[in-house]
């Protein structure tokens, strides 16, 4: 996720003079669409209002170019003179320069009708893109996605996947690009925006985001440790380290050893786990160390970032790639590549049965491309009014899905190499045992069982493939790269997350006099004192429970009210109006049908599933035990689930709180003006035209012909008459 601080445009002493000059225009051409005379229904009427709702009449037939159209009013000449005329025309234009010559660079003066304030935007499109891809690419493409396909039936799971993309994923991105390029503000501005009772949700996905910001930034303090020790040799994951006995003799850690040196390394040396969530133990200063470095490089990236090149986003956004493209030729190389991504891809189709499978699809889906946090609508509400969001929709969600498919082909490639070297030495020791007669508790060597043998999240990163690359020549170069990629994945996402809390404050001006630098220095110190909660021997248990509640279920009930909340309140048919305005072309059918009806009943299914399932089967968490060497499942304590409730009711209460509170006349979140969008400009430039609802429009949406859009099920009798008919 890039971060907005970083990428927008900075103005320097020469826009000055652009500026200004862009005020002038705009102020001229306000002024001469101020005489223009409307008409409604036939009656033409003089007045100064916006065009968003009356049609004007243009060309030599407008009053409003007659010369006689002020000649009304000569006994006003002592009065100060109205807007649009020629004095205040060119009181305004000193203005404007007076202003620039001073070097006031703070805001965009202009006099008259200004509708808000003019928004920041994105030094280019490739910005943007770059931006928003590192945004949705995270984490989760590299170490969840491939477990799940092998998990979920191989190649057999990319169809709930792509399905669940086409009616849960696209459609829902497609929503929060277009709803925040329309509007111009944050999460909570949008929201308050489609309706005042709606301000809850922008609250909550701020919150979330500050829970989720809490525990991802522990991911990136992991990988800077792992960066750091990887420029040791030999690698200190390699080999169990020694123990000296009372007897001053040496030997092997018994831990690592019925272990492996990957699982030692990780649980003791890196985590110094406790066997319990209730047993936090010693205070991990190592990990303590990494969160305050780990966090003043966010902080470090937010504030300052690429003021003037851009490097930032590009070695953040660009880089993740070309260490997979190295690591997809280095592993392809390797024995035993092929059975990896053949194990990989090879379909069970009876999986398909299984509800599960859709359901962790659909999880999956919505997860990875980072909906509803409200990083999305910040990142395109800096975009320009006329962006076509539903390009770069489809360009980033698929992007996002071909990156978790490659990185799944590269993960199994070397998982293949693994899981093939570990076949041959239980071959060579039986082998070995059979030569020597022994043929009682011989090892049982399966290929398959070894390649199932894989595991999802820090497991996969922190042990499997640690220890596919302690076998590789060069085990240190390979080392850095793939945690330097992993910390460019999490620092990127991190950026956006905490991006989403950042544009919500600003935009709420909580905090008016205050500048943004200060917000999100606040910001990541409050996160980094709350976040030594994980440098103890309990951590890593706090931040699976974290991970499990606090940024799973309210984000898919955000995403549903987000969805509830254009389709029944904002309008679909008003949304797709805006759109069409903003593209120059108007969503099919297809989208208007999800954000209606298909998307939400997805989430509502998986939500309802979810519950489910966790009623049923319960939940757990890995501890480990160090004298067994091996993690056992244990269930959660009562206070974790208390815990776990809090997070996420913490998250979702704010969505009826604020509408109550509303209702009973206290605002949560103060009202703000719309801010300045071009709409006549553009419906001008595109040629947009009354769109008139179809037959099929008016039944599945229930479109009305006076403009209104019905919120109850499709109701058939005698066709409505257009207001043209009728007259």
């Amino acid at each position: 996720m890039a971060n907005t601080a970083q990428l927008l445009r900075r103005q320097s002493s020469r826009d000055i003079v652009l500026k200004s000059q862009k005020s002038i225009d705009q102020l001229e051409l306000r002024e001469l669409r101020g005489r223009l005379v409307t008409k409604e229904h036939g009656v033409s009427h003089h007045h100064h209002t916006s065009l968003h709702h009356h049609q004007p009449l243009y060309g030599a037939t407008n009053q409003g170019f007659m010369s006689d159209a002020f000649d009304e009013s000569s006994e006003l000449e002592q009065d100060p003179p109205p807007f649009g005329s020629e004095a205040s025309t060119s009181k305004a234009k000193a203005e404007l320069v007076a202003n620039a010559a001073g070097g006031d660079q703070a805001q965009d003066i202009v006099e008259g009708e200004k509708e808000g304030e003019e928004r920041e935007s994105w030094d280019s499109k490739i910005m943007f893109l770059l931006a928003t891809i590192g945004y949705a690419v995270g984490l989760g493409n590299v170490w969840r996605f491939p477990y799940l396909a092998q998990k979920n039936g191989g190649g057999a799971f990319l169809v709930p996947y792509f399905i669940m993309l086409c009616i849960q994923g696209i459609p829902i991105f497609y929503l929060e690009l277009a709803i925040g390029q329309r509007l111009r503000k944050g999460a909570i501005g949008v929201w308050s925006q489609v309706s005042p009772y709606l301000g809850g949700i922008g609250i909550s996905s701020a919150v979330v985001s500050y829970i989720v910001a809490l525990y991802y930034n522990t991911i990136i303090a992991w990988c800077l440790i792992y960066l750091l020790h990887s420029f040791e040799s030999p690698l200190p994951w390699a080999d169990c380290p020694t123990r000296l006995y009372k007897n001053f003799t040496y030997d092997h850690e018994p831990e690592c050893v019925a272990s492996s040196p990957t699982q030692f390394y990780w649980y003791r040396t890196t985590l110094q786990c406790s066997e319990s969530v209730d047993m936090p133990e010693n205070f991990n200063y190592h990990m303590a160390i990494a969160l305050i470095v780990s966090w003043f490089l966010v902080y470090i990236c937010m504030v300052q970032g690429i003021t003037s090149s851009g490097k930032i986003v590009y070695m953040t956004a660009i880089f993740p790639y070309v260490v997979l493209i190295i690591f997809f030729f280095r592993g392809i190389t390797l024995k035993g590549a092929a059975d990896g991504v053949a194990h990989l891809f090879t379909p069970r189709w009876e999986t398909l049965l299984d509800p599960v499978v859709w359901l962790e699809a659909g999880t999956q889906i919505f997860f990875s491309l980072g909906l509803a946090f409200g990083g999305l609508i910040a990142f395109s509400s800096y975009n320009p009014a006329n962006n076509n969001c539903y390009r770069d929709a489809i360009l980033v969600s698929m992007t996002n899905c071909g990156t978790s498919m490659f990185a799944g082909v590269v993960v199994f490639s070397v998982i293949g190499f693994k899981a093939t070297a570990t076949f041959d030495r239980c071959i060579e020791e039986r082998n070995g045992l059979m030569a020597q007669n022994k043929t009682h508790n011989l090892p049982i060597c399966d290929l398959q069982t070894e390649l199932a043998n894989s595991a999802s999240g820090t497991g996969l990163a922190f042990i499997i493939f640690t220890e596919a690359i302690n076998q590789f020549p060069g085990a240190q170069l390979w080392a850095v790269l793939f945690f330097l990629m992993l910390f460019t994945l999490g620092i990127d996402s991190q950026f956006g997350t905490l991006e989403g809390v950042v544009t919500s404050l600003v935009d709420m001006k909580l905090f008016p006099n205050l500048p943004k630098e200060y917000i999100v220095g606040a910001l990541c110190f409050s996160c980094c004192l709350i976040s030594m909660c994980f440098a103890n021997g309990a951590g890593s248990y706090i931040f699976q429970l974290m991970d499990s509640f606090a940024g799973n279920f309210p984000l898919l009930i955000i995403a549903l009210f987000e969805c509830l909340s254009i389709s029944y309140i904002y309008g679909v048919r008003r949304f797709s109006d805006d759109i069409e305005m903003m593209t120059g072309s108007r969503p099919s059918f297809y989208w208007m049908f999800c954000w209606k009806y298909l998307s939400p009943c997805a989430m509502v299914t998986i939500l309802l599933a979810s519950f489910y399932q966790l009623l049923t089967e319960g939940s757990s968490y890995p501890a480990w035990i160090g004298a067994k060497g091996a993690s056992e499942s244990m269930e959660w304590p009562h206070w974790c689930i208390v815990v776990a409730f809090f997070l996420i009711l913490s998250s979702i209460l704010w969505i009826p709180i604020v509408a109550v509170l509303r209702l009973c006349g206290i605002k949560v979140v103060e009202d703000s003006d719309p801010a300045w969008f071009p709409e006549a400009e553009l419906r001008e430039v595109h040629g947009i035209v009354p769109h008139e609802p179809t037959e099929v429009e008016r039944s599945i949406f229930c479109f009305n012909m006076d403009g209104t859009e019905g919120m109850c099920c499709p109701k058939y009798g005698l066709p409505e008459k257009s207001l043209e008919e009728e007259e």
